[in-house]
This record gives structure tokens, C-alpha cells and sequence, in this order.
């Protein structure tokens, strides 16, 4: 069976003076080039959480293991395998992008210090062209950073997170100020990375679209993990799939209903709404008779789930 690349147990973050715990008793696994999505309102511990797992925060209790490497004795291992884009920017201003960038791969070990980007080694330079290329700022890759607007700053921070190639890509709201495009570019960009290297992308976001396509879904509230699984396990446990039909001759349909067995409900407004369970709707359409005037099949979202178990709490 596959090691999980993230393991976490009994993670616990409690802050000076605050009454209850910021994060109170999470554990999760993480597998090897999964998309992982840990979503919750603010101030739900998910920023907490990420603070955590790439060393920036000390936990309270708990322990935490990253690429094989135990985050209280090993840290310096857990960072050189780890990269992580903030939901705030943490860029040095006075610099150019590239500049940013060339800092950053420094630091990383990856290349030995050089005080230009034409001295450093092409497969640098071929990687900063290209991340630069697929999120649009290749024109201001050598401009100050201090002249960026707030979406260019966050595209570069993601070309400075992807640049020593993680194993574990931590995305803290990543996609937070870019238009569309950007937000569609970075995503298909991700998605060959994950596939080309196997990288785990550990994901928190507000665009619940963003966490439909994850393979694990997390939900925090207040803390504490209230929901866990893949989007579809999160869905089925708590939204219902149904159908909705109706049809001018109500009475004629009402009957036919009960004598096929197919338990419905009826409101005036909804017509008659039959839960999907064990009948699909293309078996459930074929077996009735009466002309229907509407037919609706309503499958749940991610978005749906997630305000039905805010709601709950």
C-alpha cells in the first residue's frame, strides 16, 4: 500500500489568549500526486493548517510527517521538499521579478549564486521563460516587482513556489485576484505538473469549482474536520441526487407513481420530486407513461454540500 506523503495526526494549534483552539485535533493523509482540497469558511483553521504542515507556524501538539520526513525533528527536510504560495505576498519589492525568482532557486541549492539572469545556467532561464509564458507576465519578468498590480504579484509568487519542483506544492487561495484566463492557465499548468512529476498539490480555496476535480476533500469549521473524502463520498453523504416531473395530468401521474413503487414527494411549486437511490432517471423516465410536461434532474455540487454542512453546525 502506497505511503501517504502528508501525515497528519492530531494536529492541535491553539494561539496566546484565544478561548478555543485555531485548529483542534485534525488528522488527515495525503497521497503521492494527489490534488488534496481543505476548504472551510474564514477563520476555520485552514490557513493555520498550512502555516503548520510548511513550518512557518509551530503547532501546539500533534504529529506531522512530509515526504518521509517528521516536521518536530527533521524541518529542514520537510521545507526543501515542500513549496508554498501564501494567500498574502511575500515578495521582496525592491527587486525585479526575475530577481525573486533567481533569490529563491539560490536559496533552494538549486543553482550556485549569480549576479545575472544571462549568467545563470539555461535550464533556469528556459524555466523562468516558460512559467513566465504560461501566466501571461513574460513582458514584465524583468521589471521591478514594486510596479506589479496585485494579480501579476500572485502570478509570481506561484512561478517562485513551482521553481525547485516540490514534491508537495502547499496553494493557500492561489487563484485569489487573477482574471479567468490566468485562473484557467495556472490550473492546466498544474495539472501537467502533477502528471509529468507525480507533485502532491495541497490545496485550500474559496472557488469551490477549483475543489471539484481534487481526489480528497477536506472540510474544516471551526477548527475541526467536519467533512472528509472524495467530492463525490462529501455529496452523496449529505445532498440528495433527485428527479423532478410533472405533467398536466397530475392525478394520472400520482397514480402511476404509486403503482410502480417509486416513493415521491409532491409541493405545488416543485411538482413531484423522486430521490435517486437505487433507479437511475433514464430507468425511472422509461417506466411511466404519462405525457410529462417537466423533467429536471438535479445532481449536487461541491458548493451544495459544502453550505449544507455549514448549515448544519
Amino acid at each position: 500500500m502506497t505511503e501517504p506523503i502528508i501525515r497528519v495526526e492530531n494536529l492541535t494549534k491553539r494561539y496566546k489568549k484565544a478561548d478555543r483552539n485555531a485548529v483542534d485535533g485534525i488528522s488527515l493523509s495525503v497521497l503521492p500526486g494527489e490534488l488534496f482540497a481543505l476548504l472551510g469558511p474564514n477563520g476555520a483553521g485552514k490557513t493555520t493548517t498550512v502555516a503548520i504542515l510548511t513550518t512557518t507556524l509551530a503547532p501546539t501538539s500533534g504529529e506531522i510527517w512530509i515526504a518521509g520526513h517528521s516536521l518536530a525533528t527533521d524541518s529542514s527536510a520537510v521545507r526543501r521538499n515542500v513549496g508554498i504560495i501564501f494567500q498574502n505576498p511575500s515578495l521582496d519589492l525592491n527587486l525585479t521579478a526575475e530577481e525573486n525568482v533567481r533569490l529563491h532557486a539560490i536559496l533552494y541549492g538549486l543553482h550556485p549564486f549569480r549576479p545575472t539572469f544571462a549568467s545563470m545556467p539555461r535550464a533556469y532561464q528556459a524555466q523562468v521563460r516558460e512559467l513566465a509564458g504560461v501566466l501571461g507576465i513574460e513582458a514584465e519578468i524583468f521589471k521591478p516587482v514594486k510596479t506589479f498590480s496585485g494579480g501579476m504579484k500572485r502570478k509570481l509568487e506561484i512561478i517562485r513556489g513551482l521553481i525547485h519542483r516540490p514534491k508537495v506544492l502547499f496553494l493557500d487561495e492561489p487563484t485569489t485576484g487573477l482574471d479567468p484566463v490566468s485562473r484557467r492557465n495556472l490550473w492546466e499548468y498544474l495539472r501537467q505538473v502533477q502528471a509529468a512529476s507525480e507533485t502532491t498539490i495541497f490545496l485550500t480555496t474559496h472557488y469551490l469549482e477549483e475543489a471539484e476535480a481534487a481526489d480528497t476533500v477536506c472540510i474544516l469549521n471551526q477548527g475541526k474536520v467536519v467533512a472528509y473524502g472524495t467530492p463525490d463520498e462529501v455529496k452523496s453523504n449529505l445532498i440528495e441526487n433527485y428527479l423532478v416531473i410533472d405533467a398536466l395530468d397530475q392525478d394520472r401521474l400520482r397514480t402511476e407513481l404509486a403503482g410502480l413503487a417509486i416513493p415521491f414527494t409532491q409541493t405545488p411549486e416543485a411538482g413531484f420530486r423522486i430521490v435517486l437511490t437505487d433507479r437511475s432517471p433514464q430507468a425511472i423516465i422509461k417506466s411511466i407513461d404519462t405525457p410529462l410536461s417537466v423533467l429536471k434532474t438535479h445532481m449536487p455540487t461541491l458548493e451544495d454540500a459544502y453550505l449544507s454542512i455549514l448549515e448544519q453546525k
